[in-house]
């Protein structure tokens, strides 16, 4: 897990000290080695070398410091790319499930520019899921460009708590319709234990999400994913019902037939000489036409969107969560 910036900020301070104080001792050699050699015909040789390898040497310690400094302060220069997008401090996955949920997490943050989140906890530690999930996205600098854009999935296994708080374009992308969507896809296997296949789920659903919002129009009440049509399962369950009610009334209609025999032709059934037609005509009588019109379908105006909050660090947030 991620230490805590101001204990690994004094740790490489302290580090960057030692190997001040070194290079300042290599400083002090060289003088005094130049001095010793400077009536030696080799001098002007020896100083070429010996100043060459001093400013390499300095260049390379320079670099080192400045590289421990920004990875101290987490993303100071490489913004949202760098930061573990995967805490689970909860130790609920595999390490083989760890690195392939990081994979998925990494590749669907930079493609969208919007970081996905997970993050299990034992314990809230008396905050409430939506406060912490807030102040855990904040205080780590999650998010791309200016409005911090991004989504994090919390777990908490205490009181079996979850909650999904979105940032910047995340609000936009996951809707409170949205995300109750999302939660139907994989609420079971958080209840089952399931935990791998949850988190990927997750993570898909936000990609899709993203996707469909980028196109302007986001997944929203009256207008979310529909699952797809399994054509050849219910084709053949439908043929099979079909089947099977066509072959009881065929029986029952079968078995009231006792008292029939089969005949040849129809003849028995009439009398002979019993009807006698003399005369035949059509004659139009009236004709009645009823108009009315025909009523206009009611929509339903849903309320949509997402409803937000202000986190303890004064910035937007949107999300819900529950219980599983």
């Amino acid at each position: 897990m991620k230490k805590g910036v101001h204990t690994r900020l004094a740790a490489n301070i302290s580090l960057c000290k030692k190997w001040a104080a070194s290079l300042r001792m290599g400083f002090q050699w060289a003088a005094y080695l130049k001095d010793s050699l400077h009536n030696i015909r080799i001098v002007t040789c020896l100083k070429a070398d010996l100043h060459s390898g001093l400013m390499i040497c300095f260049y390379a310690v320079f670099l080192m410091a400045a590289f421990i400094l920004a990875e101290s302060f987490g993303i100071s220069a490489f913004a949202a790319g760098d930061l573990p997008r995967l805490a689970d401090e909860a130790d609920l996955l595999s390490d083989g499930e760890e690195m392939k949920l990081q994979k998925m997490l990494d590749e669907i943050s930079v493609r969208q520019q919007t970081d996905i989140v997970v993050v299990t906890v034992d314990s809230l530690g008396g905050a409430s899921p939506v406060e912490y999930a807030d102040d855990f996205y904040d205080s780590h600098g999650y998010g791309f460009g200016d409005d911090k854009d991004g989504i994090l999935f919390l777990i908490s296994m205490e009181e079996r708590d979850w909650y999904v708080s979105t940032s910047g374009f995340g609000i936009t992308a996951v809707t409170d319709a949205g995300l109750e969507y999302m939660s139907d896809n994989f609420l079971d296997d958080l209840s089952d234990g399931e935990y791998a296949a949850a988190f990927t789920a997750f993570a898909g659903l936000c990609d899709e999400f993203i996707t469909q919002a980028r196109s302007g129009e986001p997944y929203d009440a009256g207008h979310l994913p529909k699952p797809p049509f399994q054509f050849v399962i219910n084709f053949f369950i439908t043929f099979g019902i079909g089947f099977l009610i066509a072959l009881i009334a065929v029986s029952t209609m079968k078995g009231r037939l006792k008292a029939v025999r089969c005949q040849s032709a129809a003849d028995c059934y009439v009398k002979s000489g019993s009807l006698q037609i003399t005369r035949s005509n059509d004659l139009f009588l009236y004709r009645n036409i009823n108009r009315r019109e025909r009523p206009k379908d009611n929509v339903s105006s849903s309320i949509g969107g997402s409803s937000t909050h202000n986190s303890s660090f004064g910035r937007t947030h949107g999300g819900g969560g529950g219980k599983f």
